[in-house]
């Protein structure tokens, strides 16, 4: 890409045809866990209000019920009527930072995907706020819940300014950011998942918070299908312990074997508290990842 190209870019992330499409979708929860304020997720709770707050576009899958007839009649575009039962859900980022995500593109792909999700959220005014973990013991850096089109460049500015790099575990992490977030709704949990903690208290406490869990995996090409052969030396990058091994290809099989246990046991642990699981690749092409993979996975609509 031309330096020029670049000059008119909004966000060094993604290009501007990308950002466009993400400005047309929504995130789909299932719990629809909101907070009583506004919003452009109907509260589950049940009842209706005749009190007109305000118009905004029509989004594929919206309730056509709430469609301005009238206006449709004359502009030619639909437009939905918003009424104070809606409410405001909160979609709070958080993003592993640590040294394994510093690996063939992992954080610049686990960037990249949270501001597809923190557009979404902040598009459907919804509250966005976003938390980067990376030392243990180190409070999460973080962006304070905004909410708006006006707040995307403060998302898109915290999120290129971050780097990996730390030794903080991810099942550490999520407890980090509990300890200072308030607000019901999704919480979009960005990691390799390397790590040798439990996940079960963490993800119980997001449960227990009103959060419902969007796991992404995200892993490199070369750890998806490795090629190794010979004796190796393993370098653990945030402890600095090594492993020698001999005959490394012998033991290909057992570490697919133990990828896929891991895999199937993130996606019970979200599944159990009404959440949902994704491995990705940060090969694949993002476009892939946005707007076919989390379509057909029912992540966003």
């Amino acid at each position: 890409m031309s330096e020029g190209t670049q000059a008119n870019q909004y966000t060094s992330l993604f290009d501007n045809k990308t950002l466009s499409k993400l400005e047309r979708l929504r995130l789909n929860p299932t719990r629809r866990l909101t907070n009583r304020s506004r919003g452009e997720h109907l509260s589950g709770k049940g009842g209706t209000s005749t009190e007109f707050s305000d118009y905004r576009n029509y989004v594929p899958g919206d309730d056509v019920r709430y469609i301005d007839w009238n206006i449709f009649s004359r502009l030619n575009r639909p437009f939905m009527k918003q009424y104070q039962h809606e409410e405001e859900m909160h979609v709070v980022l958080i993003l592993d930072a640590s040294s394994s995500m510093d690996y063939e593109d992992k954080f610049l792909r686990c960037k990249q995907l949270a501001a597809a999700f923190g557009v979404m959220g902040l598009m459907n005014f919804e509250k966005v706020s976003a938390y980067s973990c990376n030392h243990k013991g180190g409070r999460p850096v973080s962006l304070s819940p905004c909410t708006g089109r006006i707040s995307m460049k403060r998302l898109f500015d915290f999120l290129s300014s971050i780097e990996a790099g730390g030794d903080s575990p991810i099942e550490a992490a999520v407890e980090d950011v509990l300890r200072s977030h308030r607000g019901r709704g999704v919480a979009i949990v960005l990691s390799d998942y390397e790590s040798f903690g439990d996940l079960q208290r963490p993800f119980n406490m997001l449960f227990s918070a009103g959060l419902e869990i969007f796991g992404v995996q995200i892993l490199a090409p070369s750890e998806i299908d490795p090629e190794i052969n010979g004796d190796l030396r393993l370098v653990d990058s945030e402890s600095g312990q090594t492993l020698d091994i001999s005959s490394a290809g012998d033991l290909l099989g057992l570490y697919h074997e133990h990828r896929a246990l891991l895999e199937d046991h993130l996606a019970m642990l979200c599944r159990q508290r009404s959440g949902r699981f994704l491995t990705t690749n940060s090969g694949d092409a993002l476009e892939h990842v946005l707007f076919d993979v989390l379509r057909r996975k029912g992540w966003v609509r």
